[in-house]
This record gives C-alpha cells, sequence and structure tokens, in this order.
C-alpha cells in the first residue's frame, strides 16, 4: 500500500467503525493522530507501539480507577466486548516481543529474510489500525 492507500484505508475504518460521536482526551487524540501518521507513511513497528499506547491511554482514561494499572488489568477490568479483548490482548502480547526483546543476539532471520519480518509487521499494523478504532469507538453516543 502506498502512502494514499493508507490513509484512504484508516478513512474506510472510520466510516465502518464509528457509529455516533465520541469524546477523547486530549492526550488520546494526539496519540492517535501519531499513531495514523506512522501508519499512513509506513513506518509499521511504530504505528503498532503506537496504537497500542492510544488504546492504553483510553482504557485508562475510560476504566481505570486508579491510573496506574497495567495495560493486561486495565483490558481484563474494562466493561468492553470480549472478542475486543482478546485482540487486545493479542496485540497487547505482540507489542511486548519487541519493547522487550528476550534476545537481540537472535537476529539470523531478520538478516536473512527481512522481508517475512516486514511482511507481518505489515499485517499486525492493519490489524492494530483496526483494533485501536474498534476500542476508541467502542463507547459511541448518538
Amino acid at each position: 500500500m502506498n502512502r494514499d492507500e493508507r490513509w484512504s484505508h484508516l478513512v474506510a475504518l472510520d466510516d465502518e467503525l464509528l457509529k455516533g460521536g465520541i469524546i477523547l482526551s486530549e492526550w488520546c487524540c494526539l496519540i492517535v493522530r501519531e499513531a495514523d501518521t506512522a501508519f499512513a507513511n509506513g513506518a509499521n513497528l511504530a504505528s503498532i507501539l503506537t496504537a497500542v499506547s492510544g488504546i492504553e491511554t483510553y482504557l485508562r482514561f475510560e476504566h481505570s480507577t486508579t491510573g496506574k494499572e497495567r495495560l493486561v488489568y486495565l483490558i481484563d477490568r474494562a466493561s468492553i466486548d470480549d472478542n475486543l479483548k482478546n485482540d487486545l490482548h493479542a496485540l497487547r502480547k505482540y507489542r511486548n516481543k519487541w519493547v522487550h526483546l528476550d534476545d537481540p543476539w537472535d537476529d539470523a532471520s531478520l538478516l536473512e529474510r527481512p522481508e517475512e519480518t516486514e511482511f507481518e509487521l505489515e499485517q499486525m499494523a492493519l490489524f492494530a489500525a483496526r483494533v485501536l478504532r474498534r476500542t476508541i469507538y467502542e463507547n459511541p453516543w448518538v
């Protein structure tokens, strides 16, 4: 996908998933814009990491009692659809693989087959863009 196609994809997700109005914190708005910009410009890993940050910010704003819960607990305790929770946990675990590399010296597959990693990152960036929107649009008002 080129840049224009990526922006069009985000607009299509908005058209599909937004069923009313939403209120987001300014922090969440900023982070979502950054996630969208990273996605549109093909920075797949950056878009995934930033999308998860946007999700965490949204969940903290909407569902946190202390403001200090870890993301895993925010997801579990949020009053959201179980399918969305499952997708959020999958995305969180994928993000954790990148943020908390267990063995940074084990890079042979990345060096030998970088296209596989790039394809995986692109697929997860598409998934992250959708899950981010499903999350921030989960409680619309009309």
